[in-house]
């Protein structure tokens, strides 16, 4: 298979490879590290029977291939955990029980996933749109007052924390102003307009930050493109400076935005840890920080996993966006 479709299907393998050795690595970082497992999974008030519970759930007492590969089988066809009393059953893809709730780490996530979808999407359409936006009027711009401003701005935006501005906007909009409540995560299902008004702030606060770098990537391959030999040509046949650069120097920006653009969706999606404590939102990013202070394993070997994911898909859609935008990367 050659052009297009094998160079896809090459990225999807290379998915699928980057996948597993990832899932090997927090395997092992998190199943192999030196200590009582069971005794730190189930925490330090567990009686020694809990304890011993714990260490049969995580098959202890088998290699640790074994163990991973019985971890792999419960991703393909489930697996069945004992809870002292009963026996329950985890359906594909299993990425274990909880120890606090006793559900499945899937359902968990599953659960959280609406709410940090929410969040990623609707904060990379804002910082598109700003960033791009940003970019292209300090190349129009460019050599006057107007773009030395917007640098300056951008360069602030960068160096700012996410949570400070996420601060700034609750205590001057919501506080002062009062032009929007404090952000109460609504269901897209309940009320589309209230799930919009209440993640305004959160998407702003995310993709004020994140704008700043499209505005930079933006401008710097635009100016790139502008000093190239086939501009000058362009010039010289005297078309229009707004042309150039919107047919042109633009285009020149569109592959490394789209490589950007990529893992940062793919990180957010894993969980804005930040933005979602700040504002309260209850999605991947949050219930991560929750199992993390009682060392929930199964939940967080599994949001990990879930995070590397989306990282990994958002890649490979995006050197497949990539191809399609420049033709030229099939060929290498």
């Amino acid at each position: 298979m050659s052009g297009f479709g094998g160079f896809a299907l090459r990225r999807v393998l290379g998915a699928v490879v980057t996948l597993f050795a990832l899932s090997v690595i927090v395997y092992v970082v998190f199943y192999a590290t030196p200590g009582n497992v069971a005794q730190i999974t189930c925490g330090p008030r567990c009686s020694p029977e809990q304890v011993h519970q714990v260490a049969q759930q995580l098959r202890l007492d088998d290699p640790l291939y074994v163990r991973y590969w019985h971890f792999l089988s419960g991703l393909v066809a489930g697996q069945d955990f004992s809870t002292g009393t009963s026996v329950q059953h985890c359906p594909a893809p299993c990425l274990g029980l909880s120890y606090q709730s006793d559900q499945p780490v899937t359902d968990l996530i599953l659960a959280k996933l609406p709410v940090t979808g929410s969040l990623a999407l609707g904060a990379m359409v804002l910082w598109l749109v700003i960033g791009i936006g940003t970019g292209v009027l300090s190349v129009w711009r460019r050599g006057r007052l107007t773009e030395r401003l917007l640098t300056g701005l951008t360069l602030v935006g960068t160096a700012t924390p996410v949570f400070v501005i996420g601060l700034v906007l609750m205590i001057v909009v919501c506080g002062q102003l009062q032009l929007l409540p404090f952000p109460q995560y609504v269901a897209f299902a309940d009320d589309p307009e209230q799930w919009a008004w209440n993640l305004l702030l959160p998407w702003l606060s995310l993709a004020l930050i994140e704008s700043a770098t499209y505005a930079r990537l933006t401008r710097a391959a635009m100016l790139e493109t502008l000093a190239e030999d086939h501009v000058r040509t362009f010039r010289a046949y005297g078309i229009g400076e707004r042309a150039i650069i919107g047919r042109h120097a633009l285009r020149g920006a569109v592959a490394p935005l789209i490589a950007v653009n990529a893992n940062n969706l793919g990180v957010l999606f894993g969980g804005a840890v930040l933005t979602e404590t700040l504002f309260g939102l209850p999605g991947i990013g949050q219930a991560l920080v929750g199992a993390v202070k009682v060392v929930d394993l199964p939940v967080v070997v599994g949001m990990v996993l879930v995070t590397g994911f989306f990282v990994v898909l958002a890649n490979a859609v995006a050197d497949v966006l990539y191809a399609v935008a420049d033709r030229r990367v099939v060929l290498t």
